[in-house]
């Protein structure tokens, strides 16, 4: 016994070194020497307190060559899925569950179109050389060190990154701007099977100005006539199978979605500086590694601290001593969903085999139209009756996206970064700008498509019409933009934005309540701005939309209350600010019930596949206070019994269903329905669906504050209580040209995606509690906080 006892400790003590060594070998390395390929000179790395590489290098090859490396390094898994999920190539190492995701990613061609981009381009111009020194930096890490602890989890054996998986994931970028898979199925779903009628609650009209204005702008809106084309009950059973594909593939794999975001600029005379003032946080999907990966780069001739995405050189957020700049999505609408005839035979078809984990590979037969791809092939199942193209504006245009970026990294005068953001043609961005020099801007820069006047673009179109007809692209200076207006300050919240010419800009916008509430607190006069008491804003926890939504309804509310208690809880709903901090329940309450009133009312009419992806459109978020101010809507009655039913009664069957819901789920006591507890935030790993690896991979979770279009926009889907934050600030910046040095930042979980990297998660907390760290950018600043230094030689 006592020798089996020695043995057994000596097992232990050796599995435990083994265990270390293999995990050891696999950090990232942050001092030392190491020799890369190609470099011209020696380049210094200097890592902060955080992580962020501060690269030093005598040419700029030499510093994308140096921040590749260093990025693999960090983020290696993350750039292997990205390009995976880009390519429908999944299912290579996840095996049949993301089969689905891949055909519907083979479909889009978004690989295909990468290849045939890159025959168009001069690979000794700037752009492409400086690509294909970050990508070789990329190689010569995962070519001479360990590999991902995810590699060895997967079996995924490493092959070479290039210049068609960059331009893939631009492509996976674009898409997750593309609304219309998700909403115009379902809106033409409840145009053919309800009727017209129901589309009010939808402001569907032909927008050519702005949802809200600046105090002293006004607003207008056009309207146009709709397109009718019917489809059949298979062919919805498709789309709305599709729509859940298209969500999945970009949640269930904790892969980064853009959801929305807030950016706002404020000139000299708003600041206490007397310079300008950005600041900026995209709204993307949470997710382990968190989305951007912050480096600095410095050579004779160029510096940016920039905020970089997977297996892309060309910053999409950065500043300097003399510009800087944010984004949020323009949300404009560049895809048509298009019906063609029932006559798969006459299309074009050809096949690919999509590599299957511990199965043969499947044959997959992808059809085009003289439109674009068919999509509702995608789900390799039936062949759906009606084939369903998608006319793309990112696969339709020259699209230069690499190019701008290159330029826009390098844009310090008003005029370079208009015509760097001239050549942004999908997805469409909102590019928010300022200078050292005084100058603000704002430009959506995206190719808007003339379509024909009897074009509805928020239906699925009939190819037999003139609906589907394009007559080119507007011209940029058609776009929404403004620079140095007289006001002083610039926000870009998502909102539907005016175009100077009033042409039609059909999209997919958010509220305009967030955008309201920032326009409220920027425009107080007499105040002067700084990066302290900006971050309140930024953080803030407060909008309009609860007391929009609830006013109207309160009547019914009262009317619905079967005690002293309930009459109580909604006289504190009535008087409620629509604030979210952690320690309140009438966010809570509000939240359920907002769910629970989306269900009494359309899932009777919907069914539970098209009812499950309206709920994953931004359409229902502006329709939800249009329904609630309308007591003769159609909605309110029973679809499936045929019963003509009262706004009152749904009200009353939502309230009670929210009582009893939060009682069953979080106790009988109020303050255990405090927003904190019931709304968390853990962001997730891309194999924390795997038990136990969430316990290894995922951070958190954390009591979140915020809530669905708030500035602090720390958002979840339409479900019941308890909710999982899905995404939010992606991070958060604040930059006073008067000391650009001085720059104020956040990532949501670290800067490292490796694994018990000290780096993992160390600011996690942080974000959490809306805190921010300093964004080094003096060489004085960076000495004192270098924690470690890597040089790499020729």
């Amino acid at each position: 016994m006592k020798r089996l006892a020695i043995f057994i400790l000596i097992l232990l003590i050796t599995l435990t070194l083994g265990g270390y060594w293999f995990t050891q070998q696999k950090q990232p390395q942050r001092s030392g020497e190491i020799q890369l390929e190609q470099l011209s000179q020696a380049v210094s790395v200097r890592f902060d307190e955080r992580g962020v590489p501060h690269i030093q290098a005598a040419t700029e090859l030499d510093a994308y060559r140096a921040l590749g490396y260093v990025h693999a390094q960090d983020r290696l898994f993350q750039m292997e899925m990205v390009r995976r999920l880009a390519q429908g190539q999944l299912s290579e190492v996840l095996g049949e569950k993301t089969l689905k995701i891949d055909r519907l990613f083979r479909t889009l061609r978004l690989h295909q179109h990468a290849k045939s981009y890159l025959k168009t381009q001069d690979p000794n111009s700037p752009a492409m050389q400086s690509l294909s020194a970050y990508l070789d930096g990329i190689n010569q890490y995962q070519a001479t060190r360990a590999k991902p602890l995810e590699f060895n989890l997967l079996g995924i054996t490493p092959r070479p990154f290039t210049a068609e998986d960059t331009l893939s994931v631009a492509g996976y970028l674009a898409y997750s701007f593309a609304a219309a898979f998700r909403t115009e199925p379902v809106l033409t779903f409840i145009r053919d099977e309800l009727g017209e009628e129901y589309l009010r609650i939808f402001d569907l009209s032909t927008p050519s100005q702005g949802d809200l204005s600046y105090p002293e702008l006004s607003s207008t809106n056009t309207t146009s006539s709709l397109s009718s084309n019917k489809l059949t009950a298979n062919d919805w059973q498709g789309l709305n199978a599709l729509a859940k594909i298209s969500q999945a593939a970009l949640i269930e794999n904790n892969l980064p979605q853009f959801e929305g975001s807030n950016a706002w600029v404020m000139a000299g005379s708003k600041t206490q500086s007397g310079k300008p003032l950005l600041a900026g946080d995209p709204h993307i999907g949470f997710s382990i590694p968190a989305v951007w990966y912050e480096a600095h780069l410095q050579t004779p001739s160029f510096e940016l601290y920039g905020h970089f995405q997977a297996l892309n050189p060309f910053a999409l957020l950065g500043h300097n001593q003399e510009f800087g700049w944010s984004l949020t999505m323009f949300q404009n609408d560049d895809l048509d969903l298009i019906a063609l005839p029932p006559n798969w035979e006459s299309l074009d078809s050809h096949t690919e085999l999509i590599a299957i984990k511990g199965q043969e590979p499947e044959e997959l037969t992808l059809y085009s139209s003289e439109f674009g791809p068919i999509v509702n092939a995608a789900l390799g199942e039936e062949t759906p009756d009606t084939p369903i193209a998608i006319w793309w504006a990112f696969l339709e245009t020259e699209n230069p996206i690499l190019e701008a970026f290159y330029d826009f990294n390098r844009a310090n005068t008003l005029d370079k970064a208009r015509t760097a953001a001239s050549k942004i043609h999908a997805p469409g961005l909102n590019l928010v700008w300022a200078n050292a020099l005084g100058d603000i801007a704002w430009w959506a820069a995206g190719k808007i498509p003339i379509r024909d006047a009897s074009a509805q673009p928020a239906f699925i179109l009939n190819s037999q019409t003139d609906a589907v007809k394009k007559y080119g692209f507007y011209p940029f200076s058609d776009n929404p933009q403004e620079e140095n207006p007289e006001r002083g300050y610039i926000v870009s919240a998502n909102f539907l934005p005016a175009s100077p010419n009033k042409i039609p800009l059909h999209g997919y916008y958010n509220l305009a309540d967030r955008g309201e509430q920032l326009i409220k607190e920027l425009s107080q006069p007499n105040k002067q701005w700084n990066t302290q008491n900006s971050q309140a804003v930024q953080l803030g926890e407060q909008s309009g939309y609860a007391a929009r939504l609830l006013k109207p309804l309160l009547g019914d509310l009262y009317a619905s209350a079967s005690s002293k208690e309930e009459t109580l809880l909604i006289n504190q709903l009535a008087k409620w600010q629509g604030n979210f901090p952690t320690d309140s329940y009438l966010p809570t309450v509000f939240t359920e019930f907002t769910y629970q009133l989306l269900k009494a009312t359309f899932l009777d009419e919907l069914g539970e596949s098209t009812f499950e992806n309206l709920l994953n459109t931004r359409m229902i978020d502006s329709a939800l206070p249009l329904l609630a101010a309308d007591p003769n809507s159609p909605w309110w009655n029973n679809h499936k019994t045929g019963e003509t039913q009262t706004r009152q009664k749904v009200v009353g069957q939502a309230w009670q269903a929210t009582l009893k819901h939060l009682n069953n789920t979080l106790g009988a006591k109020l303050d255990a329905w405090q927003w904190g507890k019931a709304h968390t935030l853990t962001p997730n790993h891309p194999l924390a669906a795997v038990k136990p690896l969430d316990k290894l991979f995922n951070v958190g979770s954390f009591a979140a504050p915020g809530g669905h279009e708030l500035a602090n926009n720390l958002s979840s889907g339409y479900t019941s209580a308890p909710w999982a934050v899905e995404y939010g600030p992606s991070t958060r910046r604040l930059i006073d040209f008067a000391e650009p040095e001085k720059a104020l930042g956040i990532n949501p979980v670290g800067q490292s995606g490796v694994v018990f990297d000290k780096h993992y998660s160390d600011q996690a907390q942080a974000y959490i509690e809306g805190r921010y760290y300093p964004q080094h950018l003096a060489e004085k600043a960076i000495h004192k906080n270098t924690q470690s230094t890597l040089k790499l030689v020729p």
